[in-house]
């Protein structure tokens, strides 16, 4: 997945809250959408762009489908931001 895909992912603060819940641990559709005032289908559609980002992965067990966090996008995103600051204990200004 591109960055910029996964940037424009990270944008929107129901997705980013989406993330959060699942730091927990992996939750079904129905119970994220518990969390939002939003219908089913709005909160499908934020689990759609989260899962083509590759922020999350599903997995299907019966009838329900399970959605947890794919940590390894946001640690090469976070790799990226602190290579950008410059936070590798050089000096910037010379």
């Amino acid at each position: 997945m591109g960055m910029q895909q996964t940037l424009r992912a990270l944008a929107d603060p129901t997705r980013r809250e989406i993330l959060n819940l699942l730091k927990a641990g992996r939750m079904s559709a129905g119970d994220i959408a518990g969390h939002f005032a939003m219908s089913d289908a709005a909160v499908s559609r934020h689990l759609s762009v989260l899962k083509d980002a590759d922020l999350i992965r599903d997995k299907r067990e019966g009838k329900f489908i399970f959605y947890e966090l794919n940590a390894s996008v946001l640690e090469e995103i976070l790799l990226w931001i602190t290579e950008l600051k410059g936070d590798n204990g050089h000096d910037q200004t010379e």
